[in-house]
């Protein structure tokens, strides 16, 4: 690697931890000619299969989408970047495996979308409701009450592992 102080393309690793919880690989580097100390991050990237659009078109895969439209549900809520990156990788890790661990060849928008509302309701309530109402294109208050009762009756399993146990419950 490059030293990014004096362009020396000989450094040596000082120091390796696991970082992001697991999901990369934290290097402190030092360069050889300068002495000068660096960090560099290392993570998975994923091959991840075409999309199938809702009127059929193929395109690419795109993180930068999906990572848009987790920011945009969850705007003025209070997630942290972090969950969004750990939504992220955890759809990206669900679309491999789409097929019972087998490596999908293609995979629907329709499924992405599932998968975005999954971990959505984990994160935050009004961000599910958020990307509910675009998602599934609420016509009407009647829809946007079916889903916050849907909300209320059977809670997420994040809420179900905070609530309090009572006896004889």
């Amino acid at each position: 690697m490059h030293c990014p102080f004096c362009g020396h393309d000989d450094t040596r690793v000082v120091d390796s931890r696991l970082a992001s919880e697991g999901d990369q690989v934290r290097r402190r580097r030092e360069c050889i000619a300068c002495k000068e100390r660096f960090s560099t991050f290392e993570y998975a990237v994923f091959n991840m299969p075409p999309v199938i659009k809702s009127d059929g078109v193929q395109q690419p895969f795109n993180e930068h989408k999906l990572r848009a439209g987790l920011m945009r549900a969850t705007q003025k809520r209070p997630v942290n970047v972090k969950a969004i990156d750990r939504a992220v990788i955890e759809i990206q890790k669900r679309i491999l495996n789409c097929e019972e661990g087998k490596h999908c060849a293609e995979v629907e928008t329709s499924l992405i979308g599932e998968y975005v509302m999954e971990e959505l309701r984990k994160l935050d309530d009004v961000a599910y409701i958020r990307f509910a109402s675009v998602y599934r294109d609420f016509n009407d208050i009647g829809e946007f009450i079916e889903a916050i009762e849907g909300l209320e009756n059977s809670p997420s399993p994040e809420l179900k592992k905070r609530q309090i146990k009572l006896p004889g419950s």
